[in-house]
Protein backbone atom coordinates (compact mmCIF):
# COMPACT_ATOMS: atom_id res chain seq x y z
CA UNK A 1 0.00 0.00 0.00
CA UNK A 2 1.29 3.60 -0.57
CA UNK A 3 1.12 6.52 1.79
CA UNK A 4 0.19 10.15 0.46
CA UNK A 5 2.60 12.71 3.15
CA UNK A 6 1.70 16.13 2.88
CA UNK A 7 3.12 18.86 4.58
CA UNK A 8 0.35 21.07 6.23
CA UNK A 9 1.29 25.26 5.72
CA UNK A 10 1.58 26.78 2.31
CA UNK A 11 0.05 23.39 0.64
CA UNK A 12 -3.69 22.68 2.36
CA UNK A 13 -4.19 25.99 4.46
CA UNK A 14 -2.64 29.02 4.54
CA UNK A 15 0.37 29.75 6.49
CA UNK A 16 -0.85 30.90 10.37
CA UNK A 17 2.29 32.79 10.86
CA UNK A 18 2.33 35.36 8.12
CA UNK A 19 -1.94 35.68 8.82
CA UNK A 20 -1.17 36.42 12.64
CA UNK A 21 1.92 38.81 11.04
CA UNK A 22 -0.66 40.78 8.68
CA UNK A 23 -3.38 40.93 11.74
CA UNK A 24 -0.80 42.46 14.43
CA UNK A 25 1.76 44.21 11.56
CA UNK A 26 4.91 42.50 12.97
CA UNK A 27 6.61 41.99 9.51
CA UNK A 28 9.23 40.21 11.54
CA UNK A 29 6.54 37.06 11.82
CA UNK A 30 6.01 36.70 8.11
CA UNK A 31 9.24 34.50 8.13
CA UNK A 32 8.85 30.73 7.76
CA UNK A 33 10.87 27.52 6.87
CA UNK A 34 10.93 29.15 3.63
CA UNK A 35 13.00 31.74 4.18
CA UNK A 36 14.63 30.30 7.17
CA UNK A 37 15.67 26.92 7.32
CA UNK A 38 16.98 26.48 10.66
CA UNK A 39 13.40 25.41 12.56
CA UNK A 40 14.66 25.74 15.80
CA UNK A 41 15.91 29.32 14.68
CA UNK A 42 12.70 30.43 13.37
CA UNK A 43 11.14 29.41 16.21
CA UNK A 44 13.51 30.80 19.13
CA UNK A 45 12.54 34.16 17.12
CA UNK A 46 8.93 33.71 17.08
CA UNK A 47 8.51 33.14 20.70
CA UNK A 48 11.39 36.47 21.69
CA UNK A 49 8.79 38.36 19.57
CA UNK A 50 5.21 37.29 21.18
CA UNK A 51 7.18 38.27 24.12
CA UNK A 52 8.02 40.96 23.25
CA UNK A 53 4.80 42.21 22.34
CA UNK A 54 2.75 40.73 24.70
CA UNK A 55 1.21 38.30 22.59
CA UNK A 56 0.28 34.48 23.51
CA UNK A 57 -1.87 31.76 21.90
CA UNK A 58 -5.24 33.11 22.71
CA UNK A 59 -4.16 36.03 20.36
CA UNK A 60 -2.85 33.52 17.64
CA UNK A 61 -6.14 31.13 18.16
CA UNK A 62 -8.46 33.94 17.41
CA UNK A 63 -6.51 34.65 14.18
CA UNK A 64 -6.72 31.12 13.21
CA UNK A 65 -10.35 30.53 13.58
CA UNK A 66 -11.06 33.10 10.85
CA UNK A 67 -9.16 31.21 8.36
CA UNK A 68 -10.25 28.99 5.97
CA UNK A 69 -8.34 26.34 3.67
CA UNK A 70 -6.91 26.97 0.86
CA UNK A 71 -9.34 26.73 -2.52
CA UNK A 72 -9.74 23.51 -3.75
CA UNK A 73 -7.39 21.98 -0.66
CA UNK A 74 -10.86 20.13 1.07
CA UNK A 75 -11.36 18.45 -2.47
CA UNK A 76 -7.85 17.47 -3.22
CA UNK A 77 -7.63 15.68 0.15
CA UNK A 78 -10.76 14.03 -0.52
CA UNK A 79 -9.50 13.15 -3.48
CA UNK A 80 -6.36 11.55 -2.35
CA UNK A 81 -7.88 9.62 0.78
CA UNK A 82 -9.87 7.93 -1.89
CA UNK A 83 -6.49 6.24 -3.72
CA UNK A 84 -3.90 6.40 -1.14
CA UNK A 85 -3.63 6.48 2.48
CA UNK A 86 -3.22 10.31 3.78
CA UNK A 87 -1.10 11.75 6.30
CA UNK A 88 -0.13 15.40 6.92
CA UNK A 89 3.80 15.84 8.32
CA UNK A 90 3.95 19.30 9.43
CA UNK A 91 5.82 21.82 11.78
CA UNK A 92 3.01 23.18 12.85
CA UNK A 93 1.47 22.47 16.53
CA UNK A 94 -1.60 20.68 17.45
CA UNK A 95 -2.96 24.18 19.39
CA UNK A 96 -3.36 25.51 16.20
CA UNK A 97 -4.19 23.41 13.94
CA UNK A 98 -7.54 22.06 15.21
CA UNK A 99 -9.97 24.65 13.28
CA UNK A 100 -8.73 23.72 10.27
CA UNK A 101 -8.18 20.36 10.53
CA UNK A 102 -11.91 20.04 11.08
CA UNK A 103 -12.61 22.34 7.70
CA UNK A 104 -10.09 18.95 5.90
CA UNK A 105 -11.93 16.01 7.15
CA UNK A 106 -9.48 15.50 10.42
CA UNK A 107 -7.47 13.93 8.00
CA UNK A 108 -4.51 12.29 10.24
CA UNK A 109 -1.70 14.64 11.98
CA UNK A 110 1.73 14.47 12.75
CA UNK A 111 2.82 17.65 14.66
CA UNK A 112 3.94 19.29 17.01
CA UNK A 113 3.14 20.81 20.51
CA UNK A 114 3.48 24.51 22.35
CA UNK A 115 4.02 24.79 26.47
CA UNK A 116 1.72 27.87 27.80
CA UNK A 117 1.59 29.29 31.32
CA UNK A 118 -1.65 30.09 32.90
CA UNK A 119 -1.78 33.55 31.17
CA UNK A 120 -1.33 31.62 27.79
CA UNK A 121 1.89 32.84 26.97
CA UNK A 122 3.91 30.44 24.92
CA UNK A 123 6.78 30.02 26.83
CA UNK A 124 8.18 26.83 24.52
CA UNK A 125 7.78 24.94 21.57
CA UNK A 126 8.09 20.71 22.10
CA UNK A 127 8.89 18.84 18.96
CA UNK A 128 7.67 15.57 18.21
CA UNK A 129 11.09 14.48 17.66
CA UNK A 130 14.66 15.63 15.85
CA UNK A 131 13.82 15.83 11.66
CA UNK A 132 10.07 14.50 12.45
CA UNK A 133 9.05 14.25 8.71
CA UNK A 134 11.92 12.29 7.41
CA UNK A 135 11.82 10.10 10.32
CA UNK A 136 7.96 9.88 9.85
CA UNK A 137 9.01 8.67 6.18
CA UNK A 138 11.45 6.40 7.78
CA UNK A 139 8.86 4.81 10.09
CA UNK A 140 6.66 4.21 6.97
CA UNK A 141 9.08 2.85 4.79
CA UNK A 142 9.87 0.22 8.02
CA UNK A 143 6.67 -1.37 8.10
CA UNK A 144 7.21 -1.53 4.27
CA UNK A 145 4.90 0.81 3.02
CA UNK A 146 5.73 2.85 0.17
CA UNK A 147 5.79 6.99 0.04
CA UNK A 148 4.79 9.54 -2.08
CA UNK A 149 5.62 13.08 -0.51
CA UNK A 150 4.59 16.95 -1.15
CA UNK A 151 5.62 20.16 0.43
CA UNK A 152 6.79 23.57 -0.12
CA UNK A 153 9.53 24.62 1.80
CA UNK A 154 13.16 23.87 3.30
CA UNK A 155 11.87 22.11 6.40
CA UNK A 156 9.99 19.44 3.68
CA UNK A 157 13.17 19.12 1.48
CA UNK A 158 14.78 15.70 3.56
CA UNK A 159 10.71 14.49 3.67
CA UNK A 160 10.91 14.48 -0.17
CA UNK A 161 14.22 13.07 -0.68
CA UNK A 162 13.53 10.05 2.11
CA UNK A 163 10.08 9.82 0.40
CA UNK A 164 9.83 6.39 -2.70
CA UNK A 165 8.88 10.12 -4.67
CA UNK A 166 9.16 13.82 -3.70
CA UNK A 167 6.85 16.55 -5.54
CA UNK A 168 7.18 20.26 -4.55
CA UNK A 169 3.97 22.69 -4.36
CA UNK A 170 3.48 25.88 -4.67
CA UNK A 171 6.86 26.05 -3.65
CA UNK A 172 8.80 29.57 -4.24
CA UNK A 173 11.20 29.80 -6.58
CA UNK A 174 14.37 30.00 -4.16
CA UNK A 175 13.62 26.38 -3.10
CA UNK A 176 12.84 25.03 -6.46
CA UNK A 177 16.31 26.42 -7.68
CA UNK A 178 17.97 24.34 -4.75
CA UNK A 179 15.96 21.09 -5.35
CA UNK A 180 15.68 20.57 -8.82
CA UNK A 181 15.73 17.00 -8.71
CA UNK A 182 11.86 17.68 -7.23
CA UNK A 183 8.95 18.14 -9.82
CA UNK A 184 7.58 21.28 -8.76
CA UNK A 185 3.91 22.06 -9.76
CA UNK A 186 1.47 25.06 -8.86
CA UNK A 187 -2.46 23.33 -8.73
CA UNK A 188 -3.78 20.71 -7.46
CA UNK A 189 -4.43 19.52 -10.66
CA UNK A 190 -1.45 19.39 -11.49
CA UNK A 191 -0.24 17.91 -8.14
CA UNK A 192 -2.98 14.79 -8.35
CA UNK A 193 -0.98 13.90 -11.86
CA UNK A 194 2.32 13.84 -9.78
CA UNK A 195 0.64 11.55 -7.32
CA UNK A 196 -0.76 9.57 -9.91
CA UNK A 197 2.88 9.55 -12.05
CA UNK A 198 4.45 8.65 -8.72
CA UNK A 199 2.39 5.94 -7.93
CA UNK A 200 3.05 1.95 -8.68
CA UNK A 201 -0.49 1.41 -9.26
CA UNK A 202 -2.89 1.82 -11.80
CA UNK A 203 -4.48 5.02 -10.65
CA UNK A 204 -7.16 7.29 -12.59
CA UNK A 205 -7.92 11.02 -12.39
Amino acid sequence: MEIACLDLEGVLIPEIWIAFAEKTGIEELKATTRDIPDYDELMTMRLEILAKHNLGLNEIQEVIATLSPLEGAKEFVDWLRERFQVVILSDTFYEFAGPLMAQLGYPTLLCHKLTTDETGKVVDYNLRQANPKRQAICAFKSIYYRTIAAGDSYNDTTMLAEADAGILFHAPQNVINEFPQFPAVHTYEDLKKEFLKASNRDLTL
